[in-house]
């Protein structure tokens, strides 16, 4: 047996491994969702959308949680999206190769993996310490904008990388500047990958809990948020907070948030693979 047939062996033993993890881990998965759709179906109506926190689990709703996520979902897209998408484009298109440039580079594509916990202790400092914000919706917004932001950055350099280079020649061609040739001609053409790395990284927002809780996000809040100084939670946290009770009911509750917090994180996928599906389509006619 040569060293070819063995690495064929090889190579499709770590197929059949790799299959078999896939099948277990989508099985564990649909078990998981199954068994949290069969108990919080039941549970979703309008007054668990409508109804505030409450010691009652039957009483008991999300409407200080999805109003402080829906805040927190805005505010930190306005934070990040100009200006990840500017220091995208900068790096790409201005920037000269240097040590610096490199270095820099790396250092934002290491950012994108650091744990969460570190940008919820960055954020307490800086936002909640330093610039006197405490545990406001600003101090969350800012705090979850730094956590996304080289997720966005990166997306955006790819965007524009994957415009083909005749586009940028025949606008110079045309005698447009730099500048111009940018802004008419490399950002909508990218615009559709870059969309789809600001949904992902958005969607990853949703769900991070460590960060708000260092920050000061509260467990309960008996108001919705009015402005971006109040108090607030999200729906992470609330799910958090009724797990963590020894009732059946709140459990229940947990189950029907989870809910509807998968559909949003599955609905702002889902919008990011059909842009993507497009933008590809665009750059490959």
């Amino acid at each position: 047996m040569n060293k070819v047939q063995i690495n064929r062996i090889k190579d499709k033993s770590f197929g059949v491994l790799g299959l078999i993890a896939t099948l277990s881990g989508l099985i564990i998965l649909g078990f998981f969702i199954g068994q949290i759709l069969h108990e919080g179906l039941n549970r979703l109506d309008m007054d668990f959308l409508k109804d505030l926190p409450s010691r009652k689990p039957e009483k008991a709703g999300i409407y200080t949680a999805w109003v402080g996520t829906l805040w927190i979902l805005v505010m930190t897209t306005l934070f990040a999206f100009p200006l990840g998408v500017a220091a995208g484009i900068y790096l790409e298109e201005y920037a000269k190769k240097s040590k610096l440039s490199s270095l820099l580079e790396i250092n934002i594509s290491n950012l994108a993996g650091v744990p969460s916990i570190i940008y919820g202790l960055l954020g307490l400092e800086i936002f909640g310490r330093v610039m006197h914000l405490g545990n406001s919706l600003l101090a969350g917004s800012l705090t979850l904008a730094l956590l996304i932001l080289p997720i966005i950055i990166v997306a955006t350099r790819e965007a524009v990388r994957a415009v083909p280079n005749s586009l940028r020649m025949a606008s110079y061609g045309l005698g447009a500047s730099k500048w111009q040739t940018i802004w008419n001609q490399i950002l909508p053409a990218s615009m559709g990958g870059i969309f789809t790395g600001v949904i992902l990284a958005i969607s990853r927002a949703v769900g991070e809990t460590a960060p708000l809780i260092v920050v000061g996000a509260l467990a309960y809040v008996p108001f919705a948020p009015s402005g971006p100084m109040d108090e607030f939670t999200v729906l992470p946290i609330q799910i958090f907070n009724w797990i963590s009770r020894p009732q059946h009911g709140f459990a229940v509750n947990a189950a029907a948030a989870i809910i509807i917090l998968l559909g949003i994180t599955f609905i702002m996928n889902g919008i990011a693979v059909y842009l993507r599906n497009r933008w590809q389509k665009k750059i490959n006619w």
